[in-house]
């Protein structure tokens, strides 16, 4: 069974916001900060974020949803230190035994709705990364490794 999907958004990206934006990242020292970067970052709302994961979601086979046991997605902003598009935490299906799963809290799919962004120059670039990032951190539950993923190009 699928736990239902639940976002909990750290995203200061303003509601209703969809547009290509600036980012600028100003170089450290000097009495004028100087442009490091200037790249296109395409911005949606946390709400539509949501409903582009949600979709991704409600994409999947039902040959392979079904199987889907004890799992939450959630949202948040970026990964602290880390440049992530998601990360799967929790006890890979492959790894569960009978009686040494138990009463323990549900695995725990993150998007990072900024760091997707960055990469994306338009709502539908949002949507395919989306959807390749859900895919990507599901196949983590179902215990594929990233190598393997690599080879199937999911990686």
């Amino acid at each position: 069974m699928v736990t239902p999907i639940c976002f909990a958004s750290e995203s200061m990206v303003p509601p209703a916001t969809e547009r290509l934006t600036r980012r600028h990242a100003n170089r450290e020292g000097g009495d004028a900060a100087v442009r490091r970067y200037d790249a296109w970052m395409f911005q949606v709302s946390n709400e539509r974020f949501e409903e582009l994961a949600a979709e991704a979601v409600a994409a999947l086979p039902e040959s392979l949803s079904s199987h889907m046991d004890n799992v939450a997605i959630i949202v948040e902003d970026e990964a602290k230190g880390r440049n992530l598009f998601g990360l799967y935490e929790g006890i890979p299906l492959t790894r569960r035994g009978f009686s040494s799963y138990n009463a323990v809290m549900p695995d725990r799919i993150t998007l990072y709705q900024t760091t997707i962004c960055q990469v994306c120059a338009s709502e539908d670039d949002v949507r395919a990364q989306v959807r390749k990032t859900v895919i990507h951190e599901i196949a983590h539950h179902f215990g594929i490794s990233d190598p393997r993923l690599d080879e199937l190009g999911w990686a």
